[in-house]
Parts: structure tokens; sequence; C-alpha cells
């Protein structure tokens, strides 16, 4: 009896491990932490913290290897997703800028579908990679809500991301800088200001100082309290407990 249970317990992470295993195989190789919440079946995990569990496996450097923070990826799969990701050191300084823009879009785009709230990005943007998706295939709306006049709404199409509420109103713009000045964002949310919505800039933690310069300049005085910045991290964090708190009321729900 003593020799089972002891048995059983080199064996449970061994499983638990391996279904982590199939399940980012089935994601192609690579997917982010909240994608793993929502995907791994973990109803015959004899544990009260699932989730903490996945984010301990993912940690084991035999198997899996770590991306970005919140991205992990299997390494038997390294070649077969090095053209979704820049991991080769000579992959270029664009390249990477590239990958980050899609990439933080689309986490934006997901917490926001979490949240309930129906999502849009630039038709010019729907094909870009999020990682083995395209944008276009998880953001809710096709075309943009006709919540303003013409002239207004050909601006706000632009912006990366948009949350649109129940009403059909904009909830929430962002803006993803990798590389760009702010200003142009800035001048969006500048001809958005009268809307009662959240206006977002995100991008890399080092360019915060850079993005309070700017949005203090004069010109933008009338939208400075409006508008926040958020660093990659934050989202990263934001996708991974908004997956966690989705997947803990639906089950919530399913019981009562």
């Amino acid at each position: 009896m003593y020799n089972k249970t002891a048995g059983d317990k080199i064996n449970k992470p061994k499983k638990q491990r391996e279904e982590v295993i199939a399940t980012l195989e089935k994601l192609g190789g690579i997917a982010t932490l909240g994608q793993l919440y929502q995907s791994v079946d973990v109803s015959k995990w004899k544990t009260k913290t699932p989730f903490a569990s996945i984010r301990r496996i993912v940690q084991n450097y035999k198997y899996f290897f770590k991306v970005k923070p919140g991205l992990w990826a299997l390494i038997s799969h390294k070649e077969k997703i090095s053209h979704l990701i820049p991991l080769e050191k000579n992959k270029s300084k664009e390249e990477e800028e590239l990958f980050n823009h899609s990439y933080y879009q689309g986490l934006l785009v997901e917490i926001g579908n979490l949240k309930g709230y129906q999502t849009f990005i630039p038709n010019q943007d729907k094909n870009k990679k999020f990682l083995t998706k395209t944008l276009g295939t998880i953001s809710t709306l096709q075309q943009i809500y006709s919540f303003t006049y013409p002239a207004i709404l050909r601006r706000a199409q632009t912006v990366d991301t948009i949350w649109f509420n129940e009403r059909k109103f904009p909830f929430a713009f962002f803006e993803v800088e990798h590389s760009t000045e702010f200003q142009n964002s800035l001048g969006k949310y500048f001809d958005l200001q009268d809307f009662n919505s959240k206006f977002y800039i995100v991008a890399h933690s080092s360019r915060m100082r850079y993005f309070e310069q700017i949005v203090s300049r004069g010109i933008f005085k009338e939208i400075k309290t409006k508008v926040s910045f958020i660093n990659y991290e934050t989202v990263s964090n934001w996708h991974s407990k908004t997956s966690e708190l989705y997947e803990v009321q639906k089950n919530i729900l399913f019981y009562l």
C-alpha cells in the first residue's frame, strides 16, 4: 500500500506534464499561459491550484522554453515555430518589433473577448499573425460600428484595438507603440476625446518616461489625464489573470 502511494506521487506530476505537452502540441507548439489555462483538461487533476501547477510545469526547461513573459513553447517544436517568433539572434530588430506589435494586439483582443466586449482591429492588420492564428480570426467584429460622424470614424478605425460595449459604443482604445513616436497615437486620441472611453498606450516599460514627456506637451493638455500607459509585461499578466478568472467564474456559473 505504501509503495502504491509513493508510486502515485511520482506518476502524478508526470501525467500532468504530459497533459500540458499534449495541449501545447494541439496549439501548435506555442501558447500563452492564458491559453493553457483555457485548454488544458485539469478536471482529473487532484489539486486545488491547477493554474499554479501549469505555471510550475512549463518551467521545466527540459521540455519547455520561455519566449517572453507569459508565453511558452515546446523545445521539440522550436524549429517548427521559428518562423512565427523572433528566436534567432540574427533576427532583425524590425522583425522583433513587428512580432511584438501583432502579439500584444492579439493579447488585448483576447482580453476584451474574455471580458465580454466586442473587439475590432484595423482591416490592414487582420492577416497579421498572432502566434499560430491571425488577428482577424480572433477579433469578433469584421467592421467597425458607425458610432460617430464619418470623419471621426475613419480616424477611429485605424486604432490598433478597440473594445465595444453592448450598446455598440467604444469602451476602450489601445495603441501598441513598439517603435514609432507617440504623437500619431495621441493625435488619434485627441480627436476621440469627447467619447466617454478609456485610452491606452501600450509599449515597453523603457518608453514610459518618453511617453510622459510627449503627453505633457501643451498640444495634448486636454487629454493628458485621459490617456494611460501600460507596459508589455502588465498586458501579459493581465491576459493570464483574466483567463484564470474566466475559467474560475465559468465553473462557478456552471454549478449555480
